[in-house]
């Protein structure tokens, strides 16, 4: 157990000041969602303030501390998430210390919209998880598809990537039946409203509200979603919004710039940006016995950010940001750790939920590469280990020790390389190879195919 020794004021009056002392018991560090939730008020029918009035208006309740405590959401049967917070109420001479759980963001989000600016900092509500979620559902089979660019445009600076990313950025309202709203962030991908967002985020709802970075709102309904990868789906009824531009993750490399926009602790704090580098990619976190291969960054995120975009130098949504560490020791504090699900993940998720409604396994190529070689003529390639049965490497002749110089018409550097190339194809589709094998260079057609699990 740490202490934490403090002089503070006996009164205003006497000036004098006694110990006050600190003490609490450190937890392992845990990983948490970004999203909260409070219970709404009861009134309705109260007219509408003025955007501008309801986000500075205060609330009719009582003072609220000034470090709120936050509550955690997590997905149903996704990871249980654990964060214990430190808030520090100083009342006359008394000092309190908080531990809390952090989840979805605490919100007073009356009848009429506008209202749900208000924010109130309440006691922590869990009425979202493990219900149902019941948002009116969308028709499934829509043309649209998310497409990754590969494309390096000039580097961006923070204000020019807010100005084209922040746009694209909307707050999600999803109200529960217990009269209690999560908020969290999402990420606009198409101009007629398709958007992405955290699956906990929607979680338990039965109506979602999105608005944009102008304030104004839509009723967004429900694609459909996926627990395990924390991803939804929400369609809004709209023309003419603005899309981000998704970037490859498979193109990211550590210490690359990074910058995340979203609502921490709420709709006050809505359109933050914050920047930082990406600090690791393919990072296997294990949440309650699910993995989860994220991006790491140490970008600040907080409670309201999830669902909200992961954005590169070039201004390209490069990961959704999901979960971060936290722990509550003294003198060995966790920050900067937060992770996003990468963009080349996204997408394939994405698109199956808007084409099926189902997530089905990516497909596969049947080969097991490694390391990097360079032949004589300085050509690079990686190293085939093991070829699956019955699979498209097989199918199109591919053996173990044959080098992979060239996929798609790329040359190939790494395994991430042929990830990469991979992922813009289908399954069903045949994706074009360069191999070389004793001294001979030959060109091969590897299909891509569904590998099926027992």
């Amino acid at each position: 157990m740490d202490e934490i020794h403090m002089l503070q004021p006996n009164s205003a009056d006497t000036g004098e000041t006694h110990e006050v002392v600190l003490t609490y018991t450190p937890d392992e560090p845990k990983p948490v969602v970004l999203c909260y939730s409070a219970p709404l008020p009861q009134s309705a029918g109260t007219q509408t303030p003025p955007l501008e009035e309801s986000l500075s208006a205060a609330p009719p309740t009582p003072p609220v501390p000034p470090t709120p405590p936050a509550s955690m959401r997590r997905p149903r049967n996704g990871p249980l998430i654990f964060l214990l917070s430190l808030a520090v109420l100083l009342i006359v001479s008394a000092c309190l210390l908080f531990a809390v759980r952090l989840g979805r963001s605490s919100a007073d989000v009356p009848d009429d919209w506008e209202d749900k600016f208000h924010q109130y900092w309440d006691s922590y509500d869990e009425s979202g998880e493990g219900e149902e979620t019941t948002i009116p559902a969308y028709p499934i089979g829509g043309d649209f598809r998310l497409t990754l660019t590969e494309d390096r445009p000039l580097v961006l600076t923070a204000q020019e990537i807010y100005e084209q990313v922040n746009p694209s950025v909307v707050s999600v309202v999803s109200y529960l039946s217990s009269g209690s709203a999560g908020i969290g962030t999402g990420v606009i991908m198409s101009e007629d409203g398709y958007i992405i967002t955290n699956y906990h985020v929607i979680e338990g709802g039965y109506e979602c509200d999105v608005i944009l970075s102008s304030g104004y709102s839509y009723e967004a309904r429900l694609v459909g979603y996926d627990e395990e990868n924390d991803l939804a789906v929400l369609k809004a009824d709209a023309i003419g919004l603005t899309p981000a531009v998704f970037g490859s993750s498979d193109l990211l490399t550590v210490g690359d710039k990074a910058y995340a926009i979203g609502n921490p602790l709420g709709l006050e704090l809505r359109g933050t940006l914050t920047d930082g580098i990406i600090s690791a990619i393919n990072r296997d976190v294990d949440v309650d016995g699910v993995t989860m291969t994220l991006i790491q960054t140490n970008a600040a995120l907080n409670s309201g950010n999830s669902g909200g975009p992961l954005i590169n130098e070039y201004g390209q949504v490069v990961g959704i940001n999901t979960i971060k560490m936290v722990s509550s020791y003294a003198d060995d504090t966790i920050e900067g750790l937060g992770f996003a699900i990468p963009s080349g993940t996204v997408a394939h998720i994405v698109n199956c939920l808007i084409s099926t409604g189902e997530v089905t396994p990516e497909p596969v190529l049947g080969i097991t590469v490694m390391g990097q070689v360079v032949l004589d003529d300085s050509v690079t390639g990686v190293v085939v280990t093991e070829v699956t049965p019955g699979l498209g490497g097989e199918i199109a002749g591919v053996l173990p020790g044959d080098i992979i110089v060239a996929v798609d018409g790329e040359e190939v550097l790494s395994s991430s390389d042929v990830v990469r190339c991979r992922r813009r194809y289908a399954a069903g589709d045949s994706l074009p190879m360069t191999i070389y094998r004793d001294g001979t260079y030959i060109d091969v057609s590897v299909p891509l195919m569904i590998q099926e699990t027992e």
